[in-house]
């Protein structure tokens, strides 16, 4: 793994720090990819009905879960594109709960929710494969806080490491 690639703390808020240390250390590069075989073998033969299920009221389902995932990535994805394009405008935050209603992620099929996730993956690494290697420490401001392109490349799989975790304790 590429050691200029990991991101200090003073690159991303404290809020990020919960999945920035969840793969520190690891090959991010590597891991959004296998992160894409990691979700496919957890949802094998899960069917559109069970997806569609939350472990308890006011939850989200497990769609809603890849929904949110998928909505999350593409966000981080346009912070780091805009930051390593040097626009110094400001990013706004996201309302996850308010992202998952207006989805409606329970109807779609459960397979398209997994495509898409897969996609995206690729999108992202090949965004961050083409990247100037200066570009990577370019810092711009994203949810009133100062991010730099790096800390995306960190947070998208450890994004995915929480969840994946909370899916694993929880359904």
């Amino acid at each position: 793994m590429n050691e200029k690639l990991i991101p200090e703390m003073e690159e991303y808020g404290p809020f990020y720090d919960t999945y920035v240390s969840k793969v520190r250390g690891e090959n991010v590069e590597k891991l959004l990819l296998s992160q894409v075989e990691e979700f496919r073998k957890y949802f094998e033969g899960m069917s559109d009905e069970a997806a569609s299920k939350s472990y308890e009221d006011g939850k989200w389902s497990l769609k809603e879960v890849i929904g949110h995932i998928n909505d999350t990535e593409k966000v981080m994805l346009f912070r780091a594109l805009s930051i390593a394009r040097k626009d110094k405008q400001p990013l706004p935050g996201m309302d996850q709960e308010a992202y998952v209603k207006a989805a409606k992620f329970n109807d779609r099929p459960l397979a398209e929710l997994l495509e898409e996730f897969e996609l995206t993956r690729y999108v992202i690494r090949s965004f961050f494969r083409s990247l100037p290697e200066d570009a990577y420490t370019y810092t711009g401001t994203a949810n009133d806080y100062t991010m730099s392109v790096r800390s995306f490349l960190y947070i998208i799989p450890g994004h995915f490491k929480h969840h994946m975790q909370i899916l694993r304790e929880r359904y």
